[in-house]
């Protein structure tokens, strides 16, 4: 495997994992929960994980809180050590 190929896999890693980690973020605060009675219902209430995980996904790859580039650069540094 080329090296720009390698890092564009660990960089697609390290967003990953950042979009992953915002989504709990935002599900913590309360993002994608049922508005009352007068919400979604069932529907909302199903669907509403893929609008967080998406949203998360979003802000990842504009640039995020920089939590991707750090670990991207944690794990280049490890790649290039062995």
């Amino acid at each position: 495997m080329t090296v720009p190929d390698r890092a564009a896999q660990l960089r697609a890693a390290a967003q990953e994992l950042e979009a992953g980690f915002l989504a709990e973020m935002l599900k913590a605060a309360g993002l994608g929960k049922s508005r009352g009675p007068f919400g979604g219902g069932s529907g909302e209430e199903q669907f509403a994980s893929f609008l967080v995980r998406e949203q998360a996904q979003q802000i990842a790859r504009s640039g995020g809180i920089g939590l991707a580039e750090t670990l991207f650069t944690a794990l280049m540094e490890k790649t290039h050590d062995r």
